[in-house]
């Protein structure tokens, strides 16, 4: 497949001002200020096929929402070069966005006080949209999300997942190439995150709608993507399939044991203790101790009397947490 994204040695700095201390300090710096740069992205490098619906993943200030803006076009990198449906965002970014969808979990692009068939009555208009091209567009949107009873309707009025359902509607009306989504599930109860997720998957499937997603809810991540990359302190530290994160952490194993008596201590070598509570323990294996079921219980028995035990996998917010403790995020 070919790629429609390509993101070469990307870099971008801010410069801020640095405030100097007590009133003396203020005053000077009405005439000469003291300047800091940050680098937010450093030689960010990554390719993106078309089709694809790729985790885009990292820590609070690690760069996500920089790379974001310079792929939507409202940023301008520092130095390096990107290319996006044959595109540079910046330098094209009128023709540029006819070709892309974003949604932004707590902004909107809608109108505020308005029903929303008038808001996307006027998207229609912003991106010349032919009117039999719109009609069938907004009517299959209207049958996946079921928005008709909300046409009519002020979007101030509408509770924050019939928002999240008319913002995804709003920014696939000209069928965009490319879907960038920002928190897109954030504040939503499990019915609408499910209807959100298999509309998301729809598209891709029934349209090849390639799709970047940023979240820090890996469900979302788990039940969307087929890759992810990670970002941390302005570099890009992982860019691989999710599945095989999966198996590198599968090995972890989380055991809650059921002991016959209260043990003050509970020493098992291999495994360390998570909770201990009377008679109840959680443990889970080191990274390098291979859990088997029969040779644990035979550990464990000779040295406590147990009563039952079960055992799970490593979850996927436990594998996030592993992997930024891994990258020391």
């Amino acid at each position: 497949m070919p790629s429609i994204i390509e993101f070469q040695s990307i870099c971008k700095n801010f410069k801020i001002s640095l405030k100097n201390k007590g009133v003396w300090g203020s005053f000077l710096g009405l005439f000469k200020r003291k300047y800091k740069t940050i680098e937010a992205l450093q030689n960010v490098s990554f390719s993106i096929e078309e089709g694809d619906i790729v985790g885009y993943i990292g820590p609070n200030g690690a760069g996500k929402s920089t790379t974001i803006k310079i792929m939507c076009g409202i940023l301008t990198p520092t130095s390096g070069t990107c290319q996006i449906a044959g595109f540079v965002p910046w330098k094209d970014r009128k023709k540029y966005v006819q070709h892309i969808g974003v949604v932004f979990g707590q902004r909107s692009q809608l109108w505020w006080d308005v029903p929303v068939i008038e808001s996307f009555e006027l998207l229609k208009d912003i991106y010349k949209i032919e009117e039999s091209a719109y009609k069938e567009t907004l009517q299959l949107l209207d049958k996946t999300l079921n928005l008709s009873p909300l046409f009519h309707v002020p979007l101030r009025q509408l509770s924050l997942g019939q928002k999240m359902k008319c913002e995804l509607a709003g920014a696939l009306l000209h069928k965009p190439k490319i879907l960038f989504l920002d928190e897109p599930t954030i504040g939503l109860d499990a019915v609408t995150k499910l209807a959100v997720r298999d509309f998301i998957k729809y598209i891709n499937k029934e349209w090849k709608t390639t799709i970047i997603l940023t979240t820090h809810d890996m469900n979302d991540i788990d039940a969307l993507t087929n890759k992810i990359i990670l970002i941390g302190k302005g570099k890009v530290l992982y860019n691989g399939s999710f599945s095989v994160l999966k198996n590198k952490y599968a090995r972890t194993k989380t055991i809650t044991v059921e002991f016959a008596k209260e043990y003050k201590t509970i020493q098992i070598e291999g495994y360390r203790v998570l909770e201990h509570n009377k008679n109840v323990a959680t443990l889970q294996n080191e990274p390098t101790t291979e859990f088997h079921t029969q040779h644990f219980i035979e550990e464990v028995c000779k040295k406590y009397e147990i009563v039952d035990f079960s055992v799970s996998s490593i979850s996927v917010d436990e594998i996030l947490a592993q992997l930024y403790k891994e990258y020391e995020l």
